[in-house]
């Protein structure tokens, strides 16, 4: 039996909805610590980038999808209405927008809840297929990001404890997350490289031809 079919029959059964966090792409107002490198116009270009890029890797997901914007909903982007539900972020820091949606997923009867970026280049629609088969025998999946933090939180039941007290944006986040779960029922998933520096895309192909007139100090 095809995949595909396996995986839409399962979305169905379990009710899976993917939430992917995005910041509107807007000149000096996104991937500001890349900025510092590169200048505004080109973090800007690299970050539309990846928000294609993770368009490309969720679009035929089989999950519902919804993308919650920072700043204001866009009707006429590259998230197709057909495919996303759109939503604003609501919360006065990171951790409380986070709880926020997925309070409201599992209010409106999602039983897996696995939240996203859109600033991940390493991540692919297989990653986020197993994320969620793994969700069918655990109660929580943690990608862990290089950096410290993660790239991809999963949920089966809320734990509103993982949302607050958090240095958002630092290398605790990651452990100061796990030591909230730690007497779950957790899969921890392979680390990736989140894209906000530099140095964390000056050695991959795919960015060279942004990074061409960037001199290395």
């Amino acid at each position: 039996m095809p995949r595909k079919f396996i995986n839409y029959i399962l979305n169905k059964l379990n009710k899976n909805l993917l939430l992917i966090f995005t910041r509107n792409p807007e000149l000096g107002k996104c991937k500001t610590r890349l900025a510092a490198k590169t200048g505004d116009k080109i973090a800007l270009d690299i970050y539309k980038f990846l928000l294609n890029h993770t368009v490309a890797i969720t679009q035929n997901l089989n999950a519902d999808k919804q993308v919650h914007y920072s700043v204001a909903i866009r009707d006429n982007d590259i998230w197709s209405n057909n495919i996303y539900h759109k939503k604003l972020q609501n919360g006065k820091d990171l951790g409380s927008r986070m709880m926020n949606a997925f309070k409201q997923g599992f209010a409106d009867g999602y039983k897996n809840i696995i939240i996203i970026g859109s600033d991940l280049f390493d991540i692919t629609t297989t990653d986020l297929e197993n994320a969620f088969d793994h969700l069918l025998k655990n109660d929580f999946v943690v990608g862990p990001a290089t950096d410290g933090g993660y790239y991809l939180l999963g949920m089966k039941k809320l734990n509103s404890s993982v949302f607050k007290n958090k240095d958002w944006g630092t290398n605790t986040v990651l452990k100061d997350t796990l030591n909230n779960l730690k007497d779950e029922k957790i899969k921890l998933l392979e680390a990736k490289n989140d894209v906000d520096y530099y140095e964390d895309i000056k050695d991959i192909d795919a960015f060279k031809p942004f990074l061409k007139n960037i001199k290395n100090d």
